[in-house]
């Protein structure tokens, strides 16, 4: 066979060079396949560590507390601004711009920000000023176009043969797929899974996330709710909301508390690392403010503190009527879980102070 008939998708083979290299890598695929067993991929530790010098090292997204290729939790209590600084931190890295006080060092990059909690209304009344003359909202903020905020379309029709959660999945997918986009925001993550205090709930849900990262090398930061807690202790693990299967699947997380010393203060912990040092633990949370500054509310770096700085203390004198109290309301026959949330303290303090 002459050169002139040699078929053109053949003609790269036919040099030694290019054909040595293909047969490589089928080889390489080959033995790849063989290290695959079952649900495991098994490769020495040298291995591993070759694969993993061909990926980036993870930048920060928002300070140490949230990196990219991370699925990443923020709790805290009600009303003490979980989607204010998750849409701040989503027109940061829309922009490309660092908050003040947190490191970004990812570049400027689309955000896909699944609003399950507020309206269009209150979104606006957020991020514009009221007239002082009419009643409308006006000098709006403007938000790079790189923030593509989602709502549930109440209009939409779902398939009579598939579920409303695995629609809603589906349709979560498709929106990373068109847009293109590698940082999602979810507020909050009960609404892709009604129910997450049994394992048997969260583990579909953190597998499906998982999923979703890895499919799409995506960076994740989901917003949870914590039940009430007592505010004389510090923010630990266990007041995320849920299964401690939520937990123990994420990279990271990390909690907002609110000041006992000043109500327009909060303090932001870190919880989980896995890409970093455990820095802003206990003895040193990053204080912040509470502002609207114009048109735009937001979260404002005051200092670093320790966490006992903003705690409710409790005199022995209030100690003693928490006692009383509990006491009284369990002869009322309300349960344990009632008398927590009602006096705003602990289900262990609870348990403790019956018992005394």
């Amino acid at each position: 066979m002459t050169a002139n008939n040699i078929n053109p998708q053949f003609a790269d083979l036919q040099q030694p060079e290019t054909f040595t290299d293909h047969i490589q890598e089928i080889q390489r695929e080959l033995e790849a396949k063989k290290q695959d067993k079952g649900l495991f991929k098994v490769k020495t530790a040298n291995e591993w560590l070759e694969q993993a010098m061909t990926t980036p090292i993870p930048e920060m997204l928002f300070g140490e507390f949230w990196h990219e290729n991370e699925i990443c939790i923020l709790f805290a209590d009600s009303n003490l601004g979980k989607s204010i600084l998750a849409v701040q931190n989503a027109d940061s890295i829309s922009r490309g711009q660092q908050i003040r006080g947190f490191n970004l060092e990812a570049k400027r990059q689309p955000v896909l920000y699944f609003d399950f909690e507020l309206s269009a209304k209150q979104f606006e009344v957020r991020y514009s000023v009221k007239s002082e003359t009419e009643k409308v909202f006006e000098n709006h903020y403007s938000f790079d176009d790189n923030f593509k905020r989602i709502e549930i379309n109440p209009e939409a029709e779902i398939p009579t043969e598939i579920s409303f959660e695995n629609y809603l999945n589906q349709s979560l997918e498709q929106c990373i797929i068109e847009t293109q986009s590698k940082v999602l925001i979810i507020d909050n993550i009960t609404y892709l899974k009604n129910e997450t205090e049994r394992s048997k709930d969260a583990l579909p849900l953190m597998k499906y996330l998982k999923e979703l990262k890895s499919k799409y090398s995506l960076s994740i930061l989901a917003l949870a709710h914590t039940p009430k807690r007592d505010l004389s202790r510090p923010i630990t693990q266990n007041d995320l909301g849920g299964s401690k299967m939520l937990y123990n699947f994420i990279d990271s997380c990390f909690a907002i508390g609110q000041s006992n010393s000043d109500k327009s203060l909060r303090y932001i912990k870190q919880v989980k690392a896995r890409n970093t040092a455990m820095i802003y633990d206990t003895e040193n949370v990053v204080v912040c403010q509470l502002d609207k500054t114009f048109n735009f509310l937001s979260f404002e770096f005051l200092d670093l503190g320790a966490e006992r700085e903003h705690l409710k203390q409790y005199s022995e004198k209030d100690r003693e009527s928490l006692i009383e109290q509990a006491k009284e309301l369990s002869e009322k026959k309300f349960s344990q879980r009632d008398i927590a949330k009602q006096l705003n303290i602990s289900l262990g303090a609870v348990n403790k102070y019956l018992k005394m």
